[in-house]
């Protein structure tokens, strides 16, 4: 089980597999059932919650008391090659779990061409963009200025992207307070049956998280 800490530097853009079968539209749970599985970590046993979309690897990203708001943590997710920010927006948010449904988690591949893009904290710019001030907590991409409202499942609010990022489903443990990731919203990530509402594409033509 890895605890995802790092940006990947790793951008799949190419064709992918042929699609293995369609997806439901998953949703965002308020709730996911009774802890099922676990897995061995070096501190210890940690209880995994089961899947909330089909067939979607659970890792645990991190721990409430490791965050700050405002402050993102980076983490790979489904595949080893499709990047993910994590962050505690300081406001109820979409989709947020904790005691402040305020920690959401979204794929990081812009859905316009399959750029990198940044986390911008309300109130602030980013580096390629001074003139922007942002009214809330965003997700910016310097490469064609497209922006994503995380307080509202990354809808886009600027700039070209088509449609929003999808959003990593979360599960809060509220007895440990361990976040896990366990699932994937519509629309695909880039480059993976880009813009489809078949998430099955999100876990081909890469290597699964574990």
């Amino acid at each position: 089980m890895k605890v995802g800490l790092g940006i990947s530097a790793v951008l799949v853009v190419g064709g992918v597999a042929s699609i293995t079968r369609s997806l439901v539209n998953p949703g965002i749970p308020e709730t996911i059932p009774t802890t099922q599985t676990t897995n061995t970590a070096s501190t210890g046993t940690v209880e995994l919650p089961p899947a909330a979309t089909p067939n979607f690897p659970v890792i645990l990203v991190a721990n409430l008391s490791d965050l700050q708001v405002g402050v993102p943590v980076n983490f790979n997710y489904p595949l080893q090659e499709t990047p993910n920010i994590l962050v505690k927006l300081g406001v109820q948010a979409e989709g947020g779990v904790g005691p402040d449904s305020d920690i959401v988690a979204f794929s990081q591949v812009c859905q316009h061409l399959g750029c990198i893009y940044g986390f911008v904290d309300t109130g602030s710019s980013p580096s390629c963009d001074n003139s922007y001030k942002a009214a809330g907590p965003v997700g910016y991409c310097c490469c064609h200025g497209s922006i994503y409202d995380l307080e509202n499942g990354a809808k886009v609010i600027g700039g070209p992207a088509p449609r929003p990022v999808p959003q990593v489903i979360l599960h809060f443990d509220t007895n440990t307070g361990n976040i896990f990731a366990t699932g994937m919203t519509v629309p695909t990530i880039f480059g993976y049956d880009t813009g489809s509402n078949d998430v099955s594409a999100d876990l081909q033509g890469g290597t699964l998280v574990s």
